[in-house]
């Protein structure tokens, strides 16, 4: 088998990259200079239309789309290793409930809240008042994930999955952008820093 992934430091695709790493599995990297416009050339096109980091190529099939390789990785890769729940039971199902909920949910949030404040995007593009109401709603959902976790390690059974590995990319992401009191959100806090703290993460920034 031949997984070639797409990349780009520091962006969606390193949700795929922690998983990849989590899973152990054989891959070759393909690094992208998103500033130089590599992701608009040709040969990338071929593989993902919407010219935009991660992209993975599995035995000369391209996948594009964050939650798509997660899920397709989890499904083929993650039950034998014990980091997806199996295909039919009740905690696959959690699992995809939270994986997009983390993904279209609290990733929707975090992308209104980046569009409207950041300077990547035209300040007259941006809207104070929708950054305040995706804000408060980014409270909520903290709130939400918070309660989740409460007497439990992990948001699906009872051990680190790649569900853990999605979600946990993406919020401590945004928390480097978006200021919260995280003390409101202890249980939240914790699940963070035991998510980050595996070898499988700090292999990310030792390979990048």
């Amino acid at each position: 088998m031949s997984i070639t992934f797409y990349y780009a430091p520091n962006s969606s695709a390193t949700r795929v990259h922690w998983v990849l790493e989590e899973l152990g599995i054989a891959y070759d990297k393909v690094k992208l200079d998103l500033r130089a416009g590599e992701q608009h050339k040709p040969e990338f096109l071929a593989i993902n239309p919407n010219a935009k980091v991660p992209a993975l190529v599995v035995d000369g099939t391209p996948m594009f789309e964050s939650l798509a390789i997660i899920i397709y990785l989890g499904d083929r890769f993650g039950a034998d290793k014990g980091l997806w729940p199996r295909v039919g039971s009740g905690e696959h199902a959690e699992a995809l409930a939270w994986i997009v909920w983390g993904s279209v949910t609290l990733g929707g949030t975090i992308f209104r809240i980046f569009y409207n404040t950041s300077e990547w995007f035209p300040a007259e593009s941006r809207n104070a008042q929708q950054a305040e109401t995706a804000g408060k709603e980014f409270e909520a959902q903290l709130g939400l994930l918070d309660q989740r976790l409460r007497g439990r390690e992990y948001l699906v059974g009872d051990g680190f999955t790649l569900v853990d590995a999605a979600n946990a990319a993406a919020l401590g992401w945004a928390l480097t952008m978006i200021k919260v009191d995280m003390t409101r959100f202890p249980g939240v806090a914790a699940w963070l820093d035991r998510c980050t703290r595996r070898p499988a993460h700090q292999a990310l920034y030792a390979a990048t």
